[in-house]
């Protein structure tokens, strides 16, 4: 206890020991020092990041639609129709849209400003055809991604349009490679370029489009949903928004997003 005499002998015998061995007051305080930054750290010693605002978190953008409609019959599978007919049209016209809403703040998008391929303190990397990691900034990811895409939905072996050709075995498994694609690019965007977005007025777009996607992937299980856990505060304030549209619409509301 402080003021007990004894302990503040021992004390005084430990310093005077510390110097004689080399030790000083100013070495132990600089030591204690040391611990008590390192705790308020990570485990790794690097200090958290500190987060910024996500501005579109915010009421007055989240409510913000082209239109009102239940998403849930959107994504269901019709009856009568092959899923993987179902897959490849809804999956071609996701990536239409969302390189089209790309392209709208690419000139913002630059090696400068977007260095690494990030969306919500989450980096992502490419992977060559011979599974080599590959770091490259989010202009370079992006460009990747749409080009690699772009050859496979072109691909008759792959999205066969002609009577009678058959979808190879590993549809299944090109679709969700092609969704957790254009879901990173899609975080980006949300994550990195929001105030461009906001600024062009393009936000209820981007709000409609990433609702009806996510739906889409969930009703048909493509992504784990740690993938999509980066932007689960945006999914639910998204359709939480939607579910009280829903409780007051006359039914009125049509069905803008075009499926091929």
């Amino acid at each position: 206890m402080l003021g007990d005499p004894a302990p503040l002998s021992a004390d005084r015998t430990l310093l005077v020991a510390g110097s004689k061995s080399g030790f000083t007051c100013k070495m132990v305080l600089q030591a204690v020092g040391r611990v008590l930054r390192k705790s308020k750290t990570k485990p790794n010693g690097k200090k958290p990041v500190s987060e910024e605002k996500k501005l579109y978190l915010e009421p007055e953008y989240t409510r913000v639609r082209v239109a009102d409609f239940e998403f849930k019959q959107l994504v269901t599978l019709p009856q009568e129709i092959d899923l993987n007919e179902w897959l490849a049209s809804n999956i071609t016209t996701f990536f239409n849209h969302i390189n089209l809403q790309y392209s709208t703040i690419s000139e913002f998008c630059t090696a400068e400003t977007c260095q690494t391929m990030a969306a919500c303190n989450t980096q992502y990397y490419w992977y060559d055809e011979r599974g080599k990691k590959i770091k490259c900034t989010a202009p370079q990811y992006i460009d990747f991604v749409m080009s690699s895409v772009q050859k496979l939905v072109t691909d008759e072996d792959v999205f066969p349009t002609k009577y009678g050709r058959e979808f190879p075995s590993s549809f299944e498994s090109l679709v969700k490679k092609i969704c957790r694609y254009l879901f990173h690019v899609t975080a980006h965007i949300y994550s990195a370029h929001f105030k461009e977005i906001v600024a062009l007025e393009l936000h209820g777009h981007l709000n409609t489009l990433f609702s009806h996607f996510l739906l889409f992937i969930r009703e048909f299980n493509l992504l784990d949903t740690k993938e999509t856990a980066i932007l689960d505060d945006l999914s639910e304030m998204l359709f939480s928004e939607d579910s009280r549209e829903a409780a007051g619409a006359t039914g009125g509301a049509q069905n803008h997003v075009k499926e091929r």
